[in-house]
């Protein structure tokens, strides 16, 4: 027989929604109300972070000055507590409001990237030219066996929590430049791609963007239009994935663990 069962504590990631709504830069006397956008399940720190990584992915947004302002908008909880749970968006002076068809018609969860999106045919939006035409840079397989052991080392609420996915944009070098947690892998892409935008970062060439997970189409789609020209995962990429990613001329590496990796596409920027 076992030990006999016990009682203790445990640490769990949070996780709760985030509303953002968006506004275009008033030119009149009156500012248009926000229009709400979507809802998505996230882990609560770098809001801002992932608003303007989600308005990238969307193709909404593509540098610091197409965001004039971010900012919680006042709600608060049956405790009088702010929630931090709303987030109004007003776009930079002549950035148009998205068209309806961005609108997101369910709740995006954390596992979701396109949920709520009517077509993939909408997903393939604003794209940057082809990354193929930029074959120059390498990184080095010894370098890129390194990522995820140092993707692991910075995740903090992982290690408490054991919940949570990572994203991480990196040098040829191995240098982490920016390292973002959430119970959503596409959360924490989308908050290191809204890191970068708010830097004045984008297009973050000469980048290598590691991940938890698996790579997913969405993924890829996300990397392109960062212009991150290298994406790699510890998990296997999907069929769809690979082909967005060989149309692209995003380099995707999956299993990526150990001492050995797959190199699915683009393999001129991987040297050994």
């Amino acid at each position: 027989m076992g030990s006999p069962a016990a009682h203790r504590e445990d640490v769990v990631a949070v996780e709760e929604p985030l509303q953002i709504r968006l506004s275009a830069l008033a030119s009149g006397p009156v500012a248009a109300a926000p229009r709400d956008l979507t809802v998505t399940m996230r882990t609560p720190g770098h809001d801002f972070d992932l608003v303007a990584g989600f308005l990238v992915g969307e193709g909404v947004v593509r540098g610091p000055a197409d965001i004039a302002m971010m900012r919680y908008c006042a709600g608060t909880n049956d405790a009088g507590e702010q929630t931090f749970n709303v987030v109004d968006v007003t776009l930079g002076l002549g950035i148009p409001l998205p068209g309806a068809e961005i609108e997101r018609q369910v709740l995006t969860t954390s596992a979701c990237g396109i949920c709520g999106t009517t077509s993939i045919d909408q997903v393939r939006k604003a794209l940057p030219p082809d990354l193929a035409g930029r074959p120059s840079w390498r990184v080095s397989v010894a370098v890129l066996l390194t990522l995820p052991d140092t993707l692991r080392t910075a995740q903090g609420l992982f290690a408490k929590t054991g919940g949570v996915h990572a994203a991480g944009v990196f040098t040829a070098a191995g240098e982490a430049l920016c390292v973002r947690e959430d119970v959503g892998r596409h959360n924490a892409v989308d908050k290191v791609v809204g890191w970068a935008l708010r830097e004045g970062r984008l297009p973050l060439r000469e980048t290598v963007l590691q991940v938890s997970g698996r790579a997913s189409f969405e993924l890829v789609q996300k990397a392109a239009l960062a212009g991150i020209p290298v994406l790699a995962a510890v998990g296997a990429p999907s069929s769809l994935a690979a082909e967005l990613a060989d149309e692209l001329g995003v380099t995707l590496i999956g299993f990526s663990r150990g001492r050995s990796l797959n190199v699915y596409t683009h393999p001129g920027r991987v040297e050994s």
